[in-house]
């Protein structure tokens, strides 16, 4: 059982160290993006056709939102962060491309239920669960086993 075990955690190590590494390359990519985007602010200026243009540049900065969530719902790992992903995601598809108003419907019915889901059915504690929290947790617990009071 010992030699299972330690491969599991050996695994779940690689598969953290790579998910990290994802994340830096997408950061990476989103700063290079983001430099771009910058620059398409700047030609809108003398576009005479600056609505189309204006349309590229919203897709765009919302590519990079969406990147950024992304990111931070790797790095999170909450429930609430990949539904943050999901919320801006239809929210760019509804914004962003021209969908007909059955597609909007869809799109705002979707997010309506994101939401109940959200409030309805999302555990508080489980979603907010934090490093800070478990090394709260580890100093209450090592305190109580050394007979010291326990805070609550």
């Amino acid at each position: 059982m010992r030699v299972k075990e330690y491969l599991r955690r050996k695994v779940a190590f690689f598969a953290s160290v790579i998910e990290i590494a994802i994340s830096i390359i997408v950061l990476i990519a989103i700063v290079i993006a983001g430099i771009q985007v910058v620059r398409e602010v700047f030609s809108l200026a003398g576009d005479p056709k600056a609505h189309e243009g204006f349309t590229v540049f919203l897709g765009h900065a919302f590519n990079l939102i969406i990147g950024v969530e992304f990111i931070k719902m790797l790095a999170k790992h909450t429930p609430g962060s990949a539904i943050e992903v999901l919320l801006f995601a239809i929210a760019r598809q509804m914004v962003v491309e021209h969908t007909s108003p059955l597609e909007n419907l869809i799109g705002i019915v979707t997010i309506a239920l994101i939401f109940a889901i959200r409030k309805f059915l999302f555990v508080p504690s489980f979603g907010e669960h934090s490093a800070f929290h478990e090394e709260e947790e580890t100093r209450a617990g090592a305190l109580s086993a050394a007979g010291a009071p326990r805070r609550e």
